[in-house]
């Protein structure tokens, strides 16, 4: 019994690792760099019409926020792609 607890401690150990190194893959990849730069592209060039209607300090204030969130909630969906290709 302890000798099959043991086995599936490793193995646990094994699948957290190989998560690890996907993360730690993914935090340096080109695709993630890219993906935000791109991201971060279309927010300023958005921001750049709108503030050229409205002159708003709260409005402004938004631009890091927006670019931000976009960036890690569409990154998770491109993840996914990139994990597969990775695989």
């Amino acid at each position: 019994m302890e000798e099959k607890n043991l086995e599936q401690e490793i193995e646990q150990i094994k699948q957290r690792n190989r998560r690890v190194e996907l993360d730690k893959k993914w935090e340096t990849s080109g695709t993630r760099k890219i993906c935000i730069c791109v991201l971060t592209y279309i927010v300023v060039v958005i921001y750049s019409y709108v503030i050229n209607k409205i002159n708003n300090i709260f409005l402004s204030s938004l631009v890091p926020v927006i670019g931000f969130t976009l960036s890690t909630v569409s990154l998770n969906f491109i993840r996914k792609i990139w994990e597969g290709k990775e695989k």
